[in-house]
């Protein structure tokens, strides 16, 4: 059963420790690539602040974004601003996420995020929790995927494995690190291949942030992953 209120506490740690490791930046360095194509870490912490107002427009019923060019619009006029007016606007932005958060609610009532994709409104803050910590690691500032919680590089990998499950251009597959064991990919009797690996080399493959080149793959190829 998800646990809104505790993913909420997750959710304002992880912002602080993302806010903590920001703060060492400067102008510069702010403006420098992060690891995510095209983007420098201004557009890492711009997309944060602007997310959290987004999911805030969610939980109290309004559009996740007005459209998906305002969304990039806003991202692109909010990525040059000086690190201190960044980092402000993140913690603001994460502050009236969690106000809007601790309101008393339906928390089992379905919401609509973006591209029509619906979820339990309960979700909410676990997505939240995905966004601070992935884009933590896409800064580049020394928080890699093996610094993450254990509580949700497990949950994350299975709300992703579940995400392609049926996929019809995703092989039926068995994902394991060793000690758990996953499945995704679309509909079969027995898996088509088994992906071994580390959970956060298989994390990392799932939410396209590694190529999977430290799996091994049995059975078959490593399948290609549709994009996010």
């Amino acid at each position: 059963m998800i646990d809104h209120a505790r993913d909420l506490v997750s959710v304002r740690e992880a912002t602080e420790k993302l806010l903590t490791a920001a703060a060492k930046l400067d102008n510069a360095s702010a403006a420098e690539p992060s690891r995510l194509p095209g983007w420098s870490r201004g557009h890492v912490l711009a997309h944060l602040a602007r997310n959290a107002d987004a999911l805030v427009n969610v939980l109290e019923g309004r559009p996740m974004y007005v459209s998906a060019t305002a969304r990039d619009a806003d991202i692109e006029r909010d990525a040059p601003r000086p690190l201190d007016v960044q980092l402000t606007d993140v913690r603001d932005s994460g502050a009236r996420f969690q106000e809007t958060g601790a309101a008393p609610a339906d928390w089992s009532r379905t919401v609509e995020l973006r591209n029509g994709v619906t979820d339990a409104a309960a979700r909410v803050p676990f997505r939240r929790w995905v966004e601070v910590e992935l884009h933590h690691v896409d800064l580049g500032i020394g928080y890699e995927l093996e610094d993450l919680p254990t509580e949700f590089m497990e949950r994350e990998i299975d709300f992703l494995a579940e995400r392609f499950t049926g996929h019809p251009d995703v092989p039926s597959a068995r994902l394991t690190d060793g000690t758990r064991v996953w499945s995704t990919g679309r509909e079969a009797g027995t898996p088509e291949v088994t992906v071994r690996g580390s959970a956060p080399d298989l994390l990392g493959w799932l939410a396209g942030r590694r190529d999977g080149s430290a799996l091994t793959a049995q059975g078959g190829m490593l399948p290609s992953l549709p994009p996010l």
